[in-house]
């Protein structure tokens, strides 16, 4: 018998449609900053996978794609942007979409929390 802790990811399999129409269900109607207020350890490394607003090629601008950065807390929820967390890197604060960031590897207890935000956020 599975460990009943065990995260049941098969949602994230390509082709299971029924797995995945179930959990998006859910998350439309999931109030994601209180869910993830109550599911993310802080602090956390997280890697920038993606920057909508930025110049991808300037990977030498802090908090920039291909970065990898300290997630200190949840600051706030903007309409555009969706969760916004608060980052360092190095010894610079700032603040960046958790949409954009990505826990690995898939072990640490926050890959999947983020993981469901992220692909719920860029299928909204």
């Amino acid at each position: 018998m599975a460990n009943s802790n065990t995260y049941d990811s098969s949602w994230d399999r390509e082709g299971n449609e029924a797995a995945w129409n179930e959990i998006y269900a859910g998350w439309k109607k999931r109030d994601w900053e209180e869910w993830l207020s109550e599911r993310l350890s802080f602090p956390f490394v997280a890697d920038r996978t993606e920057d909508l607003e930025s110049d991808v090629l300037r990977e030498e601008a802090l908090f920039g794609v291909g970065h990898s950065m300290k997630v200190l807390s949840i600051q706030d929820e903007d309409e555009t942007h969706g969760i916004i967390v608060k980052v360092r890197e190095g010894r610079r604060i700032g603040y960046v979409p958790l949409c954009e960031l990505e826990v690995t590897p898939r072990k640490n207890a926050n890959y999947w929390p983020v993981r469901e935000y992220m692909v719920w956020f860029a299928n909204r």
